[in-house]
């Protein structure tokens, strides 16, 4: 079998593809791999944040749209990346082991989040991020910073931003880990959904491409990533609403908490819940519900008010 990839031209996208890429090599029954890289209109448009251009759903379109035409096989994608509702017709045919799932801040040599002067201006366009940035630091000024890892880094370096935050897994795959000045624990800032994961897209009928791509799915990845998906799936929250999860399995047990608030950090709903690890979706469902009843509705309809 022969696999085309289809991928995004930014760097880290290509690590990710050309990752996947030796592992479908190494399987006896692919014969080749071969990159198919597209620029997708998330990529393009970077004058807008990503509310008002249609979400992070803008990533991974056009790639959905080669598979269709039948000029690619599959698609690698960031599952932050990747909306709770696959389109019809689509599937995540396997994520792969979760690499580190944390944000990192990158404040320059030395300099801790701790040891952020007053009033510092950092760099997120994620809304996620913001709230919490806000709400652990009510006086740093919180902008908008948009790009691929290397342009955001070369916004800092330039001085355009006192620090940035970036998903500490796309510095590690990229070796760019000695920009990060401090990770995140979960107790300061909880990652977006299946933050640090790599998922494989194809088609749903796809079947024969299906029974191999199950070969790569790493089964403690999938239960974290259902857990959380189904938080923003009931929440029906977009990649870029401010919700964060996170899931962790300790032996066939499961915890996994999650966090509604606004943009600006003056409201927040953070609650958690543990049981079966078997039980992933149904887990986070629960979380869900929970969040809901305690006004996580009218928290994201706020928010989405605010930055519409």
């Amino acid at each position: 079998m022969r696999i085309r990839i289809a991928t995004r031209k930014s760097a880290l996208a290509l690590w990710q593809a050309n990752h996947v890429a030796g592992l479908l090599d190494a399987l006896p029954e692919v014969e080749a791999t071969e990159l198919v890289p597209m620029s997708t209109r998330g990529d393009e448009v970077l004058d807008r944040s990503l509310q008002k251009i249609g979400g992070k759903g803008l990533f991974i379109k056009e790639l959905e749209v080669a598979m269709q035409a039948g000029e690619a096989d599959i698609a690698v994608h960031s599952m932050k990346d990747v909306p709770a509702e696959m389109p019809a017709g689509f599937c995540i045919a396997a994520v792969l082991e979760r690499a580190n799932h944390a944000d990192a801040f990158v404040g320059g040599a030395g300099i801790s989040f701790s040891d952020i002067r007053q009033g510092a201006r950092v760099g997120s366009s994620s809304l996620r991020r913001q709230a919490q940035l806000r709400m652990m630091r009510p006086d740093l000024r919180v902008e908008p910073l948009r790009g691929n890892v290397n342009t955001r880094l070369a916004k800092f370096e330039a001085g355009e931003y006192d620090a940035i935050v970036l998903a500490a897994a796309g510095l590690e795959r990229l070796g760019l880990e000695r920009h990060i000045s401090h990770v995140f624990t979960t107790d300061e800032m909880l990652p977006a959904a299946a933050q640090g994961v790599i998922g494989i897209e194809c088609l749903e009928n796809a079947g024969a491409l299906r029974g191999l791509l199950d070969k790569l799915h790493h089964r403690p990845t999938v239960r974290t990533t259902l857990a959380e998906r189904a938080i923003a799936r009931v929440l029906e929250a977009s990649c870029q609403s401010p919700v964060a999860s996170f899931a962790a399995c300790e032996g066939d047990e499961m915890s996994v908490t999650a966090l509604v608030a606004l943009p600006d950090g003056s409201r927040s709903i953070r609650d958690r819940v543990t049981g079966p690890a078997a039980d992933a979706t149904g887990l986070g469902e629960r979380l869900a519900a929970r969040l809901l009843d305690r006004g996580a509705a009218k928290l994201l309809t706020l928010a989405g008010s605010m930055h519409g």
